[in-house]
């Protein structure tokens, strides 16, 4: 059993020295009664109640595919940022793909490449979307 309240949590743990003694019916067996059961009171600290304000000093830098880096001429004619990260471009050349309509009608995993697609995705005509993750790479300088 656990209580929460404010950055201290409390658990009510029962210590029994054995299950059941041989000659005790199974009926009468309860934790709270039984002479072997022994209460103890635990507290434990909870970092998910201290602050969900992030501060000065636990701020996360990103790293990774988080991070944003610079991007090639070329990708930058569609994200329309000269720093972008991986994460975000690929968001932004979804949302290019889908405002220009370049899904192919029929395969709706195919890109139909426009002028500005093929310079980025090495001049093919068509590309699947699990392949623009790979052929942005690249692009990020």
């Amino acid at each position: 059993m656990a209580v929460s309240s404010g950055t201290f949590s409390t658990f009510l743990c029962i210590k029994t020295t054995s299950f059941r003694n041989p000659s005790t019916p199974l009926s009468s067996l309860r934790f709270a009664s039984h002479p072997a059961a022994k209460h103890c009171l635990v507290r434990a600290v909870t970092s998910a109640t201290e602050s969900s304000e992030p501060t000065a000093t636990n701020k996360r830098v990103p790293r990774g595919i988080m991070k944003p880096r610079p991007v090639s001429p070329e990708m930058q004619d569609i994200v329309e940022l000269p720093e972008i990260a991986r994460t975000q471009a690929l968001k932004r050349i979804w949302a290019y793909i889908k405002e220009h309509d370049l899904q192919d009608p029929q395969n709706k995993r195919e890109i139909l490449c426009d002028e500005k697609l093929k310079k980025i995705f090495e001049g093919r005509d068509r590309v699947g979307f699990l392949e623009i993750a790979k052929l942005i790479g690249p692009h990020f300088l």
